[in-house]
């Protein structure tokens, strides 16, 4: 990530907003989040949505440019790939990744960054400053949120098993992104029937389950997947948003197991985004539980 300033800018235009754009676009919590940060730090601007097509995507770009009260967006499902071939320039991360998630007008130009790759790991930090004897994470997923998942855990010195409807895809994707060469695609249905496999001691292990589909998010089916192939102490991480408690999680929970709902790294890349648009930290810490109960979570 770029070196960002931590005060206030000496001005910020009049009218300043940034937004998040999509396809759908009107369940996001992204305006809740940023406008939340906002009002707390007295900010004199806005933070909203846009329904955005693809069809649209060049064009509603065309007229942000034009408008200087613009300060950037988000960007959701399912232009993070496509408007990464959009933007004048990508920060470093982003072009690792190949999906962006923010865009920032910086010195005529538009420039593309993710803040995935860090919100996602922002729920973890505590766990990764340990050291652990190995790190396994089973990702089910082959979107552009998974392209950051990728990277981040790659990067986090983990060993991935990276499920997908289409295999060759998955492997295509660890083949780009994944550091080391230890790593293994398989049809996501495998993880839909039980299996007899028994796990060594996982002492000293790091594993973890992530969701990086839409499979558990409302008007979607669940996420198949069975208990059996879970390691002992393995934490589930997924990040759909609506619900925050999705089928997955819940099953999880029932079983004893330690989770992180969407929400955690929904706020964690706003966090980094924000910092982007209006060039000053959010307040977080103990503001978050106030955050979390203004969402409703």
């Amino acid at each position: 990530m770029s070196t960002l300033p931590v005060s206030l800018p000496t001005s910020l235009p009049s009218g300043a907003y940034a937004e998040v754009i999509g396809d759908p676009i009107i369940q996001s919590k992204s305006p809740t989040i940023h406008n939340f940060w906002l009002e707390k730090l007295e900010i004199a601007a806005d933070y909203r949505h846009a329904h955005v097509t693809a069809e649209g995507l060049a064009d509603y770009l065309a007229a942000r440019r034009a408008d200087p009260a613009w300060r950037g967006c988000n960007v959701t499902m399912p232009h993070k790939q496509a408007i990464a071939r959009l933007v004048d320039r990508l920060d470093p991360l982003a072009a690792r990744v190949g999906a962006v998630n923010t865009v920032v007008p910086e010195d005529g130009q538009l420039v593309g960054y993710n803040t995935d790759v860090p919100g996602f790991l922002e729920p973890l930090e505590g766990r990764l400053a340990q050291k652990h004897y190995f790190r396994m994470a089973r990702i089910m997923g082959t979107g552009g949120a998974a392209r950051a998942i990728v990277v981040a855990l790659s990067e986090a010195g983990f060993v991935l098993v990276l499920a997908g409807r289409d295999p060759a895809k998955a492997q295509a994707l660890l083949d780009e992104l994944a550091r080391g060469t230890d790593h293994h695609a398989v049809d996501i249905a495998h993880f839909a029937d039980p299996t007899d496999f028994e796990f060594d001691d996982r002492a000293d292990c790091l594993d973890l389950i992530v969701n990086a589909s839409l499979l558990g998010m409302a008007g979607q089916p669940p996420l198949r997947y069975d208990l059996s192939h879970t390691p002992p102490g393995a934490v589930f991480y997924d990040i759909v948003t609506h619900p925050l408690e999705t089928p997955l999680l819940a099953q999880a929970k029932a079983a004893g197991f330690e989770t992180i709902d969407g929400l955690s790294m929904l706020i964690g890349q706003a966090d980094y985004a924000f910092r982007h648009f209006f060039g000053v930290v959010p307040p977080r810490g103990e503001a978050d539980l106030a955050l979390r109960a203004r969402i409703g979570a």
